[in-house]
């Protein structure tokens, strides 16, 4: 036909395998009349057995001549019929962003994969992601995060995620990172790999196992000018942004608390404390000056003053009932943080982030509330005695300096 119709995909793949490309372009002929959309739906390209990933739609203009409809007829049938049970691969969309992950330490792997993969997506923010490739090397002598990468492997590659033998493997395939390794001790080394090649990365809590080496990825980040945050999923919990956007008005301070488990290659609060600590500085913004710090076998209860004279508090528990949440004081009201909210939103929060390059939480909010455990730290091992955040800072700035010597190529 001599006239040729819009469509929306003309990227179609068929069935064989490996699978081959074909660009159908439609040629109609003089039209009558309005024709309505012509859809072939296609079998996701890593699942044929899920539920349609794409649909490529071609749009009629107008109606083929009366002759020419019969036939048009019968090759919707037959290309449908080609296509619906056998299509191993999808349209493809321009705006589609490939993900890849490093580290499969951590059971955050297939729970954020899920979120990302979820067909319908529960948010316009997931929409056109994939996980396509996984590098699984993450902790290699802390036992609860070395035993789980067998098993994670599986899983993804059960997911039909390509597992790759190496970061710079990864980064060839792949257009965004999640940085999920669990032993914040590689991170620094892990995440330079991905800045030098200018992939906007989230990472995993904890940022770094203190607070130089934090200090360090911020500025390696900066240095190449590279998209990045970290944060826990506290921090998106929905009565934790309610109070931050005001709920109980103008925060006078804020008891926080989590569960605690401590390990011995990183600062105390830095392995599982941080959620509480992430609660507690949603809710209360940046500005702590000094922190003072008490310890059991049991039990992590820092204080930390605010420089407008706030207090905020958070205890960490390792023994009894436990769980997320805490108390917020406003000049509105006080009350309850509510329940940890899941994974769910922090990952929403990390799509568009990966669409915008713009990060949910600023640089200094997340660097202070390292410098906050870093502080505790050190004022447990002083026998509880008030500890300046700028203090902290200062020795960190030092180390990080000494960290990055010689790693940033130049500008």
């Amino acid at each position: 036909w001599p006239r040729r119709a819009d469509a929306d995909s003309s990227l179609i793949p068929f069935f064989s395998h490996p699978p081959h490309w074909f660009r159908f372009e439609y040629d109609l002929g003089t039209f009558r009349r309005s024709q309505p959309v012509v859809e072939f739906p296609m079998a996701n390209h890593w699942n044929p057995s899920s539920r349609f990933h794409r649909v490529t739609t071609v749009r009629l203009a107008e109606s083929p001549p009366t002759m020419f409809r019969p036939l048009a007829g019968v090759l919707t049938v037959i290309v449908g019929l080609a296509l619906f049970p056998h299509a191993k691969a999808f349209a493809e969309e321009r705006d589609l962003m490939r993900i890849g992950i490093i580290g499969l330490d951590t059971s955050h792997v297939p729970a954020f994969t899920k979120e990302f993969h979820r067909k319908p997506s529960i948010d316009p923010a997931l929409e056109d992601f994939r996980v396509v490739a996984a590098y699984p090397h993450g902790s290699a002598d802390i036992e609860s995060s070395a035993s789980r990468i067998p098993k994670y492997t599986v899983e993804v590659e059960e997911m039909g995620i390509e597992v790759v033998d190496s970061i710079a493997d990864l980064l060839s395939k792949v257009d965004c990172v999640l940085l999920e390794t669990n032993d914040g001790r590689l991170h620094l080394d892990q995440a330079l790999e991905v800045f030098r090649a200018g992939k906007p990365v989230f990472i995993d809590k904890p940022a770094g196992s203190n607070l130089a080496e934090v200090v360090a990825i911020f500025q390696a980040a900066e240095h190449y000018a590279v998209p990045m945050f970290t944060s826990s999923s506290l921090r998106f919990s929905p009565g934790a942004q309610e109070i931050r956007g005001g709920k109980y008005g103008r925060v006078l301070g804020c008891d926080a608390y989590s569960p605690c488990a401590l390990e011995p290659t990183h600062v105390d609060l830095f392995w599982y404390g941080i959620h509480g600590v992430e609660t507690l500085f949603t809710c209360m913004g940046a500005g702590c000056v000094t922190v003072t710090h008490q310890s059991t076998d049991d039990s992590e209860f820092a204080v930390g003053i605010w420089s407008d004279g706030r207090i905020g508090t958070f205890r960490g528990i390792r023994e009894g009932s436990g769980g997320y949440g805490g108390t917020a004081f406003g000049d509105q009201g006080i009350g309850p943080i509510g329940p940890y909210g899941g994974y769910r939103p922090l990952v929403i929060e990390i799509g568009k982030f990966f669409r915008t390059h713009q990060p949910p939480v600023a640089p200094e909010e997340t660097i202070e509330l390292h410098a906050f455990m870093q502080a505790a730290a050190e004022s447990k091992a002083r026998g509880g005695v008030p500890v300046a955040i700028g203090e902290v800072m200062d020795q960190a700035s030092g180390k990080a300096e000494q960290l990055l010597q010689g790693k940033l190529d130049p500008k």
